[in-house]
């Protein structure tokens, strides 16, 4: 099911936070690319990610905040992530931060979308695990409709589909704040002269080429 979260974004929010808490899995604009996105907190609905992007169940996917306040929720915030959440957030940065203790991960990554609609739909339901909207290894299409036929839905169970326009973005810079000097594991729009005037210091040939479609 397609519905237009343009014309209706309250709308959206709402069924899109109905299908999250139920279990299912929604395809969403962002600023960047369209994703796919489940509760964080539902490790069966985040394992359907996997299975409909057909990714290898170690590669893990980032988490969309609607805020700092929600990151705080998941993981350990450090100065540094303080600092590049001040000047960077929300917009196309993921930060890879330890997990809070007692969690089943040691790392959690973490980015705050410059997208009204995402960040509505995390402040309604919590934080949500996203991954590009595409089988795993493919181009992510720019248009809603295209993103959703790209997954392979396995089970032939429709998928909501927020369609936000066309969203032919650059994916999120990601940098590793587990270590210092941080590390970029994925280059992207805030480029490392950018963390490094934000007074991050970054691991000296570290160019980024994890590859997270």
């Amino acid at each position: 099911m397609i519905l237009d979260a343009t014309t209706d974004p309250t709308g959206a929010v709402e069924a899109a936070g109905a299908c999250l808490r139920s279990g299912g899995v929604v395809v969403l604009p962002t600023e960047t690319v369209y994703g796919v996105a489940a509760l964080a907190a539902d490790p069966e609905a985040v394992g359907e990610l996997f299975v409909l992007k057909g990714r290898p169940a170690d590669r893990r996917v980032a988490v969309l905040v609607a805020d700092l306040d929600q990151a705080r929720l998941l993981a350990v915030v450090d100065d540094r992530a303080v600092t590049l959440a001040t000047t960077y957030w929300p917009g196309p940065l993921t930060m890879v931060l330890p997990a809070l203790p007692g969690t089943e991960e040691a790392t959690v990554g973490v980015r705050c979308p410059d997208h009204a609609l995402v960040r509505a739909i995390a402040a309604a339901v919590g934080p949500i695990a996203t991954t590009s909207a595409n089988r795993s290894g493919d181009p992510t299409p720019a248009g809603a409709a295209a993103a959703a036929a790209s997954l392979d839905r396995g089970s032939g169970s429709e998928l909501l589909v927020l369609d936000g326009g066309s969203c032919g973005g650059v994916p999120s810079t990601v940098v590793d704040l587990t270590v210092d000097p941080a590390v970029v594991l994925r280059a992207g729009p805030v480029t490392i002269a950018d963390l490094e005037s934000a007074g991050i210091r970054v691991k000296p040939g570290s160019a980024g080429s994890e590859d997270d479609s």
